[in-house]
């Protein structure tokens, strides 16, 4: 798996998580200065200064002092669990449904970071993808090309995925294809006609070889008010449950080992397949909360990920699982 870097070394510099990311590294797991430059894709040169720094400013001790209840430890233990190549862990909100919108404005600032000249991305959708235009600035950027990977919902009570790949797109004077189709169709036979279709067997195309493809993950065993339950019945959920239906990436349901699960609905559902996200070049997991710690472990066994940004709380769970 490839390393996702960025392109704002001296913003890097200043950043204080990272500085304790690079401290905990050196100190605490006894890299060399190369292996955590390694670690992080940075420099070495940045890595030297990041550490005098932390030095400067008391933070590296006989221990170090983290004040951000050891998140770069946990960021650490996952990459080391997972097999990440990056691990960004943000604390958990005290308020109730908050946890979305902190992981999503740290996957905003990854985003304004780390999206270059002439890529072709591919975005899923929730309210985690949504938070991020909050906090996206990119610099401007020439050649991009923004993609839905799965097609819209008719009625939708909060955000439609057709949403996140346009406001992306915009925020980029970037090319922005949409999946012209209904999300969930009646039928198996119905979906095969409309992927044969011209316009969507293209967007296929394109979809085969992403530079960086980005998504979230649900899991069904959430309130009846996420996105998913608003496409899908009961029954079906029901269904899905009792088959061992753990988590959904695009609306691909999927069990705790990552394996999609027997069940017709899969055959209905508009978007490219978990193979087509294995087959990207970088891939981004944005999802956060204890109750999504199930969902997220089960979508990187399904679809292998190289960054995950999560927050604190689904941290620890993950890591209890693994």
């Amino acid at each position: 798996m490839a390393k996702l870097r960025r392109n704002a070394g001296a913003v890097l510099a200043d950043n204080g998580s990272l500085r304790l990311r690079a401290a905990w590294l050196y100190h605490g797991f006894n890299l060399t200065q190369t292996e955590v430059a390694e670690q992080l894709g940075i420099g070495r040169s940045t890595v030297i200064r990041l550490l005098e720094e932390a030095r400067q400013r008391g933070e590296v001790k006989i221990t170090i002092d983290d004040r951000l209840p050891d998140l770069a430890e946990l960021s650490i233990r996952l990459e080391g669990a997972l097999g990440l190549d990056e691990a960004i862990v943000v604390p958990s909100p005290q308020l109730d449904g908050a946890g979305s919108r902190a992981v999503g404005l740290a996957l905003g600032r990854l985003l304004s970071e780390a999206i270059t000249d002439n890529m072709t991305i591919g975005v899923g959708w929730g309210r985690t993808l949504s938070a991020a235009l909050e906090s996206f600035s990119p610099p401007r950027r020439n050649g991009v090309k923004v993609m839905s990977l799965m097609g819209g919902a008719v009625e939708a009570q909060s955000t439609n995925p057709f949403e996140f790949a346009w406001r992306l797109a915009s925020a980029l004077q970037a090319e922005c294809f949409l999946f012209p189709a209904p999300l969930v169709v009646d039928s198996s036979e119905m979906r095969d006609r409309l992927m044969a279709d011209r316009s969507i067997a293209r967007l296929s195309h394109l979809a085969a070889s992403l530079d960086l493809a980005v998504v979230s993950a649900g899991g069904l065993a959430e309130s009846s008010g996420s996105l998913v339950r608003q496409l899908i019945t009961d029954a079906e959920a029901a269904d899905l449950l009792e088959r061992g239906c753990v988590a959904d990436i695009m609306c691909n349901f999927i069990n705790a080992q990552g394996q999609t699960v027997d069940h017709s609905l899969n055959a209905r559902v508009m978007s490219v397949g978990v193979e087509t996200l294995r087959a990207a070049h970088h891939t981004i997991l944005a999802s956060g909360g204890r109750e999504r710690a199930a969902a997220i472990l089960a979508v990187i066994r399904s679809i292998g990920v190289n960054t995950l940004v999560t927050d604190e709380q689904a941290a620890r769970v993950i890591l209890a699982l693994t």
